[in-house]
């Protein structure tokens, strides 16, 4: 299947379910800003999974990635780019991760969601090297999983030394 690259629409996301995993449900068509709108899919869904307990929420953080994976590896081969803008399961992957060890109150989501969005975007070494060296399906989404990571472990070093 061949799309524009450049600007894939609700047809293609219609087309393979990979591709609508993949776009987060639609939240990788914004125009502006996807991999925010993409992070922003992640709340409720964090919001959600806490309330399970930490065996569950885990084992949907893995699921999430491996599905993920295959997802956006589906996705890029069909659209021809590694890792277009609008693949953004892996922000959503990523924001779960940022949030794995820290509470789902209102303050902690947001400072999650600033600091995700961050690292994201900044990409300090190691996630830049991630995101440089490793190919396919799992690099596109484990970039994002290392910049949750980061953020996590930075907000959940803060809540320890100021709670």
């Amino acid at each position: 299947m061949s799309v524009s690259a450049a600007r894939p629409g609700w047809r293609f996301l219609w087309s393979d379910p990979a591709h609508l995993l993949a776009f987060g449900f639609g939240a990788g068509l914004a125009p502006v800003a996807p991999g925010t709108a993409g992070t922003l899919v992640g709340v409720p869904v964090v919001v959600v999974l806490q309330g399970f307990g930490p065996m569950v929420y885990g084992v949907a953080c893995l699921f999430a990635f491996v599905l993920g994976c295959w997802a956006a590896g589906r996705t890029s081969r069909h659209l021809g780019v590694h890792d277009h803008g609008g693949i953004v399961w892996d922000e959503v992957v990523g924001y779960l991760v940022t949030m794995a060890v820290l509470p789902s109150e209102a303050g902690w989501l947001m400072a999650g969601f600033a600091s995700f969005r961050a690292f994201d975007i900044i990409k300090p070494w190691p996630i830049s090297w991630l995101d440089k060296r490793v190919r396919g399906g799992c690099g596109i989404m484990l970039d994002d999983v290392a910049a949750g990571a980061g953020a996590g472990l930075l907000l959940w070093g803060a809540g320890r030394l100021l709670y």
